[in-house]
């Protein structure tokens, strides 16, 4: 029992460090209750899983006692243990501490033989569990283990496991040491067999060995904390008999029985209390530790484990140390008195304040009853705490936000104020009970609050509120109606945002049905085939009718006696004047008759007749009758027709084309009529007929229906817009356009009311109904529907030919081209075009001669030789020749035939097939003709390309094959066209196969270069491989220029880093190509170099200013120093410096031979004279400078060394030795004081001083040799300098002889090396200076030899390009000479004389009068040829003289063509620049024609203005009368004499003009703007009666515009006599161009574009004569309408005036600015262009340089070798001198 009292000392220094600090309680820091032993009091907690006689009496035995007489006993446990009554009952409640006597008689024992037995403790609350122990009555378990449970048993946790043998019983569990608290380990210790009783085991929860930072972490009190805790007996310890012998006997002894258990712990309370009371149920015993904390620090709980009520603003912790982790009480403003803990409020808070109130009183809410409730809010003047600080809100719930909640408190940064309603979007008011402006219907159910009014913004009135704001009804403007103003009155569409609102439907008057539109798109009711908004537009394949739609043609009506029809052809460049096929021609007294049956609409109709008169004077009478099918009814459209108006009688001018009757005629649908004309009467009584003229006829064209406008309701309706279209309608003369065949251009005017009057007649658009064969396209012109023509096609609807055509179909018709000598009329037949031919023509265009004759007209009949029937009619050349013959009479042989078939028919003079070997038909033909040799009647054949022989039966020269075979063939040798086709053996004649390849060529087919040569085999290109040697890999070159590269390109094998085809230079970035191993890295220094790349040959790189070096890591040229620091100029001295460039590191100067000094200014040692010109010293000079070196030396180490000695002394170098003196001593001195000296320490001293004197005599000795040694070194230094003095005195000497020396010195330089060195120096100079010119050349960009590279990369291109062509022409040329060789050896010269010289070959040059080859004349001249001589000389000479003759004639023709061609280019640049003024003009016209249409559009926007104020409803008299005084008060844009000015610039720009289509179109667009502001006048003067006061004001304006008028007709005359002379200068133009067709055919086609301009501005004179006229006419309508207009454009058009003008003055500047940059653009054009051809003859001569400088270099690169070699040796030799040549001073 020794150990309990140890471990009761453990246990409670423990709990004393875990207890309070009683020093001041729980109420600074953390306290803890006493520890005590759990188990008292609660023996009903504490329970064994087996208890011995527990159920009846059992017995047991005693191992221990086995030496007594009683050895076995017995066990009652069945009732508890009494220590009188019942001594034998062991129940586990006995193992309590109780001090009692008794206390080792009562124990606890388990069953017999029984291992597995618990013993568990359950506590009614959380406890601290420190430690346990266990007094064990038998021997304690061999195994077991402590478990406890911190949830009341639901899980349970092991604290230790306790075994014998932990291996073996707990496998896997680990021994040991604890390293941490919670360490779960087996010990063996408490788990010995020994001592058989009162043995003890111990478990500490807390182990006393491991060191606590933290004993309030968490980790530690997990570990202290149980509700349960339990001990497993596992296993007994036994003897072993067991094992032998099963009886229950044996078994009686082993068991488990414990005296005592001991559980210490204290009542678990976090640190929050330092007491506890007994739970509810449980009662109070002395000593029990009970388990109700005596909570503290605003705590609660069984175990404090929770905050107490209203104390969670921070989450409850335990107690640590000094910090009592006390709970916080919740501020809740006075408003509440409950709360919780809410943690994300904790950290949204910063750990500050986490309670959260609960249900808030006096209508608070928040996390601290800090706010108000919905629909209250803080009122501002009470404090917080009030209760009532929250005042109801006042707003109307309807138009309120979230039912009428308000700003619950102030938040100026949020724009909250205190009690402020908040409302819904569309409300407003301080309540929220009102709709804002544009909102209507304050509702709660809206979300909004108030709905927008349905107003359409675009017909709302903008000047106040949409909408009532309680109906919603909205305030529509003028021409807007609906409740939401969102529609369109009827006949009014587009609504927006104008005055109005919307627009009116303005439906075309004919288009449309009438004025009704949609209202979204403001489209109309068209009629049929009708579109467009307006219905103003057709249909595609519909069109408007023209005015003269209803067309009746004469030639096509009945004529009468005498009449005839006169067909008339189209000119393809001028417009017809005449309709249909041509005319009717009426002789006087005769008739015509025009059925009519397709009258459109029920009408009035102006008749008009086209004709063309042929009679001087006027045709006299015409009567006209209608002829009507029945009588009229009184109800039709024309029942006012009397008889006497279907009576008509017009006359018909002389001078007119076309006339219309004086009385229009009623006409009505779907009623045929007969109209009956009679041409009566040439000529009145009074006149008579011109003697010698014909009978009188004229020729008419045709008939037309004009409809009468007045007819139609449109213009006699009576409403305003009625009569503004037939004012309009009269005023442009719309119903005069249609009368002419050649009507000018329609005005926009008329084409508009035509376009209705078109769609009224017709109930909408007519369909084109175009000719599918006839027409280009089934659509046709949407004005008359003319159809698109093809060729030759006429008709509206394209659907028959023109006269002079036929053949009418999907090519259109082709031109009759009837003979002028053979037909009788130009007219062919339309269906076959069979010409009418006269008497002796034939064939279609009766341009021939009948079948066997020819030479049309005079026809001879074809001579064939019988062989043909049929020859040519030009030439009379035979066709179709028969019996194998040819030629212009059949009168020669076909090719591959012979023969004569002249002769005739016969078997012997027919022709027959060539034997070349065989007949054309045979498949082995291979002669392109032959001929019979008239001698020996020989067969000799013309063979074919590639075939040789008599009979062609072998192969040429470079072809191959075995013709003699059926089907073989002689091809070409596939050669690659590379062997010489001339050469026999060039190829296999059998099989092709090449033997001899040329041109570099090598291969089966010569179709690969060799080796050593690239390019294409087949292109003849093979060249040799130019590789650079230093640049390509040495295993493939043999040698310097014979390298190997890739056949195809050329690529050599290029070394690292080593590019181009010829590897001729550095890849990008490297450099050094001369080093025969690669490129080097250039390695520039990135950030101090301009780029990466460096000079290809040096290295060099670029640097940026302020770096320099090699690599740019130095100071910049003649710099030196850190260029991260400083860089410093190089000071030197340019006489005697070797180069400019000073050391970049230390900035000493190279100074040239002979020169030194800091800067190089002044003579080297070993040299003398005066800088620069320094000169060497004498050879002597070198030995005595090496004795004095030598002294130097000496002397400089003597000197150091006295000062050395003078330094430290005469001891200093004896130190050493002195300090080993001094040591001696020391030891010496510290025996001598020691108190207990032994005999050894004696001994040791008597050394040392034995030492000492010894070491002491020495140092005596080496002073006294010290001292003599200084002694004869002063005498060396006296010595040394007397030697000194002499030997400056001797210098002095060497000086006064210096002239001498320098005499010597030149020669010496002429004979020793240092003069041949200097020599090679600059020599070296020179080259160093070469080599820097010529890098430069290759360098800089552009260079010499950059310039040559291009120059020759362009003759190797130029080479390339033309070598094929070259190669070629010379095989052909070749293979033409080879042929012509292998003809020639078979040419006799008996024949070449019969053919060159016309007499047979084997006469004597004597007798044949026509000579021959070898014979001469009289004079000795080669003689051949002559008077009746036949052969090629005589025939060449005929020839030649006819050739000199047709030479001059051509030269002649040339001549006069040479000067029509002049002439026709003069009148073409005169043509091009009347253009170009035109062009001008047009462009000046369409600028000014712009500004004036920006100008209209400007008044349009007034008048518009001041009409809608005057159409206002609001608009009094007052306003109106004010506005047209305002008007008044405007004056006149301009005086008379601005007039005046502006009409004389107008007359100028007219001047200018050529070209009248500018004048033209401005006229038109001036003309349909002034119609326009006609009729917006004639609208504002109907409006405007009120102000007729203002009258005379305008009157007098008026005498100014009449003047102003005056001065713009008189610009209209010149404008009409400029159109005169442009007339006669087109008529010149036209005169000239006329007599140049009659000279030269070949310009038609450039004069026919320039024939068509003419017609062309012939048809724009007259369309200008015709504006001229509408001009004056316009003019008169512009005066009439200012007298409307004036009050309303006065002033406007004053503005307006000076704006146009200003415009005008700017375009105009502009224009001259234009013009003055064309012309500067046009001389820098000019200059650019003389600069490029400066620069290529630049270009060409420095191509010249380049190749002279070329081969400048490479000789003086070849000099550059030598010199190196020479450079070297002599190095070498300079090397092995240099050892004896020094320098002097």
């Amino acid at each position: 029992m020794h150990v309990t009292p140890v471990i009761f000392i453990c246990a409670l220094a423990y709990a004393t460090a875990q207890g309070p600090d009683h020093a001041h309680g729980c109420t600074h820091g953390s306290c803890y209750p006493a520890t005590g032993d759990l188990l008292v009091g609660r023996e009903k907690s504490l329970k064994a899983s087996s208890t011995c006689g527990s159920r009846k009496k059992e017995p047991y035995c005693i191992v221990s006692h086995l030496q007594d007489e009683k050895k076995c006993f017995q066990c009652d446990s069945r009732r508890p243990y009494d220590p009188v009554y019942n001594t034998i009952s062991h129940r586990i409640e006995n193992v309590i501490t109780t001090f009692k006597p008794h206390r080792k008689k009562s124990w606890w024992q388990s069953e017999n033989g029984k291992p597995d037995v618990f013993i568990q403790l359950d506590l009614e609350a959380e406890f601290h569990f420190t430690h346990l122990i266990m007094t064990f009555k038998t021997f304690r378990p061999a195994a077991m283990v402590i478990e406890r449970s911190a949830d009341f048993g639901r899980n349970w946790q092991v604290y230790r496991y306790f075994a014998y043998d932990c291996a073996s019983v707990f496998p896997g569990i680990s021994k040991g040491p604890l390293r941490k608290v919670d360490d779960v380990t087996c010990e063996s210790r408490y788990s010995d067999i020994e001592p058989s009783t009162e043995g003890e085991a111990i478990y500490r929860v807390l182990d006393p060995a491991i060191h606590i930072e933290d004993p309030y972490s968490p980790n530690i009190q997990n570990q202290l904390k149980i509700t349960n805790l339990r001990v497993n007996f596992t296993k007994l310890h036994t003897l072993g008999d067991n094992l032998l012998d099963s009886r229950v006997e044996i078994k009686e002894k082993y068991y488990y029985a414990m005296y005592e258990l001991v559980v210490r712990g204290n009542c678990f309370c976090y640190g929050h209390a330092s007491e506890c009371d007994p739970i509810d149920g449980v009662k109070d015993e002395e000593g029990m530790v009970h388990g109700r904390c005596v909570c503290k620090h605003n705590t609660k709980g069984l175990n404090c484990e929770l905050c107490d009520d209203f104390h969670n603003d921070v989450p409850w912790r335990p107690a640590e140390g000094r910090n009592t982790n006390a709970c916080k009480k919740c501020n809740c403003n006075g408003h509440s008195n409950q709360c919780h803990f809410d943690m994300a409020v904790y950290l949204s808070t910063g750990n500050a304040n986490g309670g959260v109130c609960n249900d808030c009183l006096h209508n608070t809410m928040g996390r601290t009853c800090e706010m108000c409730k919905p629909f209250y809010y803080l009122n501002p003047s009470r404090d917080i705490r009030d209760p009532g600080v929250c005042s109801a809100c006042d707003c109307d719930p309807d138009g309120s936000l979230n039912g009428g909640i308000c700003d619950r408190h102030d938040e100026p940064s949020l724009g909250m104020v205190a009690g402020q309603c908040r409302c819904k979007d569309h409300v407003e008011g301080p309540r929220c009970d009102k709709c804002k402006s544009g909102f209507f219907g304050l509702s709660a159910d809206h979300p909004l609050g108030c709905q927008a009014c349905q107003c359409d913004p675009r017909g709302t009135v903008s000047e106040r509120p949409p909408c009532d704001p309680v109906s919603g009804d909205c305030f529509c403007k003028r021409q807007v109606t609906g409740r939401s103003c969102g529609q369109c009155l009827p006949e009014h569409w587009a609504l927006s945002h104008d005055l109005n609102g919307c627009r009116d439907c303005d439906c075309d008057v004919g288009g449309a049905t009438d004025n009704h539109c949609s209202m979204e798109n403001g489209q109309c009711r068209c009629r049929s085939h009708m579109m467009g908004r307006q219905c103003t537009q057709v249909e595609s394949g519909y069109f408007f009718m023209a005015l003269d739609h209803y067309i009746y043609e004469a030639e096509l009506a009945m004529l009468g006696q005498g009449c005839s029809v006169e067909q008339r052809e189209h000119q393809p460049e001028r417009p017809a004047t005449w309709t249909g096929t041509g005319f009717a021609k009426v002789p006087e007294g005769s008739s015509l008759e025009f059925s009519i049956n397709n009258i459109p609409y029920s009408m009035e109709y102006d008749l008009l007749i086209r004709y063309e008169s042929q009679m001087p004077q006027d045709w006299e009478e015409v009567r006209v009758t209608i002829v009507r099918p029945g009588p009229i009814p009184t109800s039709s459209p024309c029942g006012n027709t009397i008889p006497a108006d279907d009576m008509l009688t017009v006359s018909l001018p002389a001078g007119s084309r076309f006339v219309v009757l004086p009385q229009y005629i009623c006409l009505e649908r779907e009623i045929s009529y007969t109209l009956h004309f009679e041409f009566s009467r040439y000529l009145n009584g009074n006149n008579v007929l011109i003697p010698g003229t014909t009978a009188a006829n004229i020729l008419v064209d045709s008939i037309t229906l004009l409809p009468r406008y007045s007819s139609l309701e449109m213009f006699i309706g009576g409403d305003p817009a009625s009569i503004a279209r037939k004012q309009s309608y009269e005023r442009y003369r719309c119903h005069d356009g249609a009368k002419s065949v050649a009507r000018p251009q329609i005005s926009d005017v008329c084409a508009k009311h035509i376009t209705s009057m078109s769609a009224i007649i017709n109930h909408g658009a007519l369909t084109c109904q175009c000719d599918p064969q006839g027409s280009v396209s089934s659509v046709c012109e949407m004005r008359g529907g003319q159809c698109r023509c093809r060729s030759n096609v006429i008709g509206r609807r394209c659907d028959r030919c023109a006269p002079g055509t036929y053949g009418f179909g999907p090519a259109g018709c082709r031109a009759c081209e009837c003979s002028l000598e053979g037909a009788v009329t130009r007219f062919c037949d339309q269906l076959t075009g069979q010409c009418p031919c006269s008497q002796g023509a034939f064939g279609q265009r009766c341009d021939g001669c009948q079948a066997g004759h020819w030479g049309f007209p005079n026809c001879k009949q074809c001579l064939c030789n019988g062989h043909a029937e049929e020859c040519h009619q030009r030439t009379g050349a035979c066709l179709n020749c028969r019996e194998n013959t040819g030629g212009d009479k059949c009168d020669r042989c076909a090719n591959g035939y012979y023969g004569n078939p002249v002769l005739g028919t016969g078997n012997g003079n027919r022709c027959q097939p060539c034997p070349c070997p065989d007949g054309p038909d045979s498949g082995r033909h291979f002669a392109s003709s032959c001929h019979q040799d008239n001698r020996n009647r020989q067969v000799v054949c013309n063979c074919n390309q590639g075939y040789t022989g008599s009979r062609c039966e072998e192969c040429a020269p470079g072809y191959y094959g075995n013709p003699s075979q059926p089907g073989g063939r002689c091809q070409p040798c596939r050669c690659s066209n590379n062997i010489d086709m001339a050469d026999l053996d060039a190829c296999d004649r059998r099989t092709g196969e090449c033997k001899k390849c040329l041109y570099n060529t090598e291969g089966p087919d010569c179709g690969v270069c060799k080796s050593g040569y690239y390019g294409d085999a087949s292109r003849r290109n093979c060249r040799k491989c130019t590789c650079n040697f230093l640049g390509t890999a040495q295993t493939q070159c043999t040698a310097r220029d014979e390298c190997v590269c890739q056949r195809a390109t050329g690529q050599c094998l290029c070394l690292p880093n080593t590019i181009g085809l010829t590897c001729d230079h550095c890849e990008p970035n490297y450099w050094n190509l001369a080093s025969g191993r690669g490129c080097e890295a250039c390695g520039c220094e990135p950030n101090n170099a301009v780029n990466p790349a460096c000079n290809e040959f040096t290295g060099k790189c670029q640097c940026r200013d302020g770096f320099g070096g090699k690599i740019c890591t130095d100071c910049q040229e003649n710099y030196w120093g850190d260029p991260r620091i400083q860089c410093r100029a190089c000071d030197c001295d340019p006489r005697g410096i070797e180069t400019s460039q000073c050391g970049q590191k230390t900035g000493h100067c190279v100074c040239q031979q002979g020169v030194s000094g800091v800067r190089c200014d002044q003579c080297a040692r070993g040299f003398s004279g005066q800088f620069p010109n320094c000169q060497p010293c004498h050879q002597c000079f070198g030995d005595w400078d090496r004795v004095v070196q030598n002294l130097a030396v000496r002397t400089k180490t003597l000197s150091e060394r006295a000062v050395e000695i003078q330094n430290t002394g005469l001891t200093g170098a004896y130190e050493k030795a002195f300090r080993d003196l001094e040591e001696k001593l020391a030891r010496a001195q510290g025996i001598v004081n020691a108190r207990n000296t032994t005999t050894e320490a004696v001994s040791s001293l008597m050394e040392l001083i034995e030492d000492l004197r010894s070491q002491i005599g020495e140092t005596t000795d080496v002073l006294n040799h010290l001292e003599g040694d200084l002694t004869s070194v002063g005498n060396s230094n006296v010595e040394a300098s007397n030697e000194l003095s002499a030997l400056e005195r001797e210098a002095k000497e060497l000086n006064l002889t210096s002239d001498q020396l320098h005499r010597q010195l030149d020669i010496l330089k002429n004979s020793n090396f240092l003069g041949a060195y200097e020599s090679i120096r600059s020599s070296y100079n020179k080259s160093r200076d070469a080599e820097r010119r010529a890098n430069q050349s290759t360098t800089t960009t552009p260079s010499t030899v950059s310039q040559s590279a291009d120059t020759r990369r362009k003759t190797e291109r130029l080479i390339s390009a033309k070598k094929d062509d070259f190669n070629r022409k010379n095989a052909a040329n070749k293979r033409a000479l080879g042929d012509l060789n292998a003809k020639a050896q078979t040419l006799d010269v008996k024949k070449i004389n019969e053919k060159v010289c016309g007499s047979p070959g084997d006469s004597p040059c004597v007798e044949s009068p026509c000579g021959g080859a070898g014979c001469r004349d009289d004079e000795g001249n080669r003689h051949c040829g002559g008077l009746n001589c036949n052969g090629a000389v005589a025939m060449a000479e005929n020839a030649l003289e006819k050739s000199k003759h047709a030479e001059k004639e051509l030269n002649i023709a040339m001549r006069e063509v040479e000067e029509l061609f002049h002439k026709v280019a003069d009148a073409k640049t005169k043509a091009e620049e009347a253009k170009g003024t035109a062009q001008a003009a047009l462009d000046k016209a369409t600028n000014t024609k712009n500004n004036v249409e920006r100008s209209n559009n400007d008044l349009r926007d007034l008048i518009k203005q001041i009409r809608d104020f005057l159409m206002q409803e609001g608009a009094d008299p007052d306003s109106i009368e004010t506005v047209a005084n305002r008007v008044l008060e405007l004056s006149i844009p301009a005086s008379p004499q601005q007039i005046r000015h502006l009409a004389e610039e107008i007359k100028d720009r007219v001047r200018s003009l050529s070209n009248v289509d500018a004048i033209l179109k401005q006229t038109q667009d001036d003309v349909r703007k002034a119609e326009q502001l006609l009729q917006e006048a004639k609208k504002a003067r109907n409006r405007a009666d009120g102000v007729k006061s203002t009258a005379e004001t305008v009157k007098r304006a008026l005498e100014d515009a009449k003047t102003a008028q005056a001065a713009a007709e008189k610009a209209i005359q010149r404008a009409k006599v400029d159109i005169g002379e442009t007339e006669v200068r087109l008529a010149q133009i036209e005169s000239e161009t006329s007599s140049s067709d009659h000279d030269l055919n070949n310009a038609m086609d450039r004069l026919g574009n320039l024939g068509r301009g003419i017609d062309g501005l012939k048809l724009k004179r007259a369309k200008n004569s015709m504006a001229a006229a509408r001009a004056e006419e316009t003019a008169t309508m512009a005066r009439d309408k200012a007298n409307d207009a004036k009050q309303i454009l006065d002033g406007e058009l004053t503005d307006k005036y000076h704006t146009v003008q200003d415009l005008v003055d700017r375009k105009a500047k502009t224009v001259q600015e234009a013009k003055k940059t064309a012309e500067r653009l046009r001389d820098e054009a000019k200059e650019l262009l003389k600069d490029a051809q400066d620069k290529l003859q630049r270009l060409a001569e420095l191509e010249k340089d380049y190749e002279e400088n070329q081969k400048k270099l490479e000789g003086k690169a070849r000099q550059l070798d030598g010199l190196e070699d020479k450079m070297k040796a002599i190095l070498n030799d300079i090397n092995k001198q240099i050892q004896i040549y020094n320098t002097c001073q």
